[in-house]
């Protein structure tokens, strides 16, 4: 799971009323709660680590992208994926780096 400055979010006008409505510590409470209720090791990524910028596929990283765009393509391999599914393969992945 990767850690969210929430305080930061809610300082963006357009994002702070779903960042409240989110409720982001309760769910990773309750994440944290599962996990170990069924043995599982629960692992939080800095909220720096860079999921949503790092190519899933050849690991280079991009410098810049804006939260408007939801497609995510490599200026390296030209690989092209949803933003938020390149961020969740890179966080699988983080999180068996370090298991």
């Amino acid at each position: 799971m990767e850690s969210l400055n929430t305080c930061g979010m809610l300082k963006n006008r357009k994002l702070s009323k779903s960042v409240q409505e989110q409720a982001f510590y309760e769910f990773k409470r309750q994440m944290e709660y599962k996990c170990e209720l069924s043995g599982i090791k629960f692992i939080l990524a800095d909220r720096f680590y860079p999921s949503s910028k790092t190519c899933s596929r050849c690991g280079s990283i991009k410098d810049n992208l804006s939260l408007s765009e939801r497609v995510f393509v490599c200026d390296k391999c030209g690989y092209v994926i949803d933003r938020d599914l390149n961020a969740s393969i890179n966080l699988k992945n983080y999180g068996k780096s370090i298991a």
